[in-house]
């Protein structure tokens, strides 16, 4: 599975004003809803909150990947946030978040879940490309950034 088959541009918000890991949580729930008729706003909140509870989803570096197995949903779904400044989330690192890449996956999806949770976090590990996403001003160059990364070559190739 590609990113791009789970991730559309209506899907993302860049630049935007947060506080909390509780507001971002509900623009991804806002998100993610208009692409389902089975789940409201208030079932993803509560599902990508029920999650986080258990331990935040923060990679560190600034990044968290906020996700959650949905017994209603049956496609897979991911929303990405850039925030203007940003937050607490959680994370081991202690660094603030300013990107979150939402992931909402079927329930039975286990095996799916993890190999996307795996892609985003070699993609998120890349410091370039972390730089390349903080940099850049338009939404759309940040999707595609997202849709066409593929990872870096090993250094002793």
């Amino acid at each position: 599975m590609q990113i791009s088959d789970i991730l559309t541009p209506d899907r993302m918000l860049c630049h935007i004003q947060a506080t909390s890991k509780k507001r971002v949580l509900e623009y991804f729930s806002k998100l993610l809803a208009t692409e389902t008729s089975e789940l409201t706003s208030h079932n993803i909140f509560e599902s990508l909150l029920v999650r986080e509870r258990l331990g935040s989803t923060a990679l560190g570096k600034g990044v968290a990947i906020p996700h959650a197995r949905v017994a209603q949903c049956d496609i897979t779904l991911a929303a990405f946030v850039q925030l203007e400044k940003g937050i607490d989330f959680d994370a081991l690192d202690k660094q603030p978040v300013d990107l979150l890449f939402a992931l909402m996956v079927p329930e039975k999806s286990t095996e799916e879940h993890l190999k996307i949770l795996a892609l985003l976090a070699q993609m998120f590990s890349e410091n370039e490309f972390r730089d390349k996403l903080r940099n850049t001003q338009d939404c759309g160059e940040k999707f595609n950034l997202l849709t066409h990364w593929r990872p870096t070559a090993p250094d002793f190739l």
